[in-house]
């Protein structure tokens, strides 16, 4: 019989089994946290990848992973009376893979900010870490916020909020999963106030009135990475006319605008673009922010 680098047996009244448990692995690459955290009594090595890069695995085992995908653009508001709706996070998901060779990471690429006239904007994109076409986490991108557009059949809520990404899970469990992400904020029956997108955390707010809706909460990674309270995969804030603007979500999801432009999300947190606000003229939305991943493994 093989042996395993941990074994625990049991025995029953029926018959006589043995379980086999892995062990945690070890690896290289991104940048290293330090000094290696202590989490619940465990001290771990934490691995941060905020592009892409190859995690060079010295040693196979497990390995938990923390993926967060890109955040989507805020809405744009026309030259008329429409605001824009805040861009939804991207999806954020925890795991543990087994991994006996090198897997290859992937950060989702935030999308863009947009300025009036050029449409809506786009969803952010997947981030994943990937030994083989079997053995991949991934996660999708954040949707685009609503906005106005006139003779643009693509358009069917205006105002409305994006959605968080969902989290696709491959090749950890038997079977392929999808688990949608949280919604944004939805239409708001004003043209005054768009609505906040959804966070990993938590759905967007729908606006009222001229006081835009906030977008959802992020997810607290400092769960996962030790240290103090630290947000990823927030909804960005839906935008106003001539009222309050709605404000990121977690502070790291772009705040909207405000008869402005809505604010971008930063880089390398997974949140969406603010919305953004009517001004008398036609103004853009915030850019979503890049996705970022972490794999820890005990030492």
């Amino acid at each position: 019989m093989a042996t395993a680098r941990r074994q625990l047996g049991y025995v029953s009244s029926l018959t006589t089994q043995s379980v086999f448990v892995e062990s945690y692995g070890v690896a290289t690459g991104g940048t290293a946290i330090s000094p290696d955290p202590v989490i619940s009594g465990q001290t771990y090595r934490v691995l941060q990848f905020t592009g892409d890069g190859t995690l060079t695995v010295t040693k196979a085992g497990l390995f938990d992973v923390l993926v967060v995908g890109g955040g989507g653009t805020g809405g744009q508001a026309d030259n008329g009376t429409w605001t824009g709706g805040g861009g939804g996070a991207g999806g954020a998901l925890q795991a543990t893979m087994y991994l006996a060779a090198n897997a290859t990471v992937t950060i989702g690429a935030g999308s863009g900010a947009i300025g009036y006239g050029y449409g809506v904007g786009g969803s952010g994109s997947g981030s994943e870490v990937s030994e083989s076409s079997t053995n991949t986490v991934s996660v999708l991108g954040g949707g685009a916020g609503g906005a106005y557009v006139i003779n643009n059949a693509n358009i069917t809520q205006p105002q409305s909020g994006g959605s968080a990404g969902g989290d696709a899970q491959f090749g950890v469990v038997t079977r392929a999963q999808l688990k949608a992400g949280n919604i944004g904020g939805g239409a708001t029956g004003s043209n005054s106030a768009g609505s906040g997108g959804g966070g990993k955390g938590a759905a967007g707010t729908t606006g009222s009135g001229t006081t835009g809706g906030n977008g959802g909460a992020g997810l607290d990674v400092s769960t996962f990475i030790g240290g103090s309270a630290l947000f990823k995969a927030a909804g960005g804030g839906g935008g106003s006319r001539a009222g309050t603007a709605g404000t990121g979500g977690s502070s790291i999801g772009g705040n909207g605008g405000s008869n402005t432009s809505g604010s971008s999300a930063s880089a390398n947190t997974g949140s969406g673009g603010g919305g953004g606000g009517h001004s008398g003229s036609g103004v853009g939305g915030g850019g979503g922010g890049s996705g970022i991943v972490y794999v820890r493994f005990k030492v």
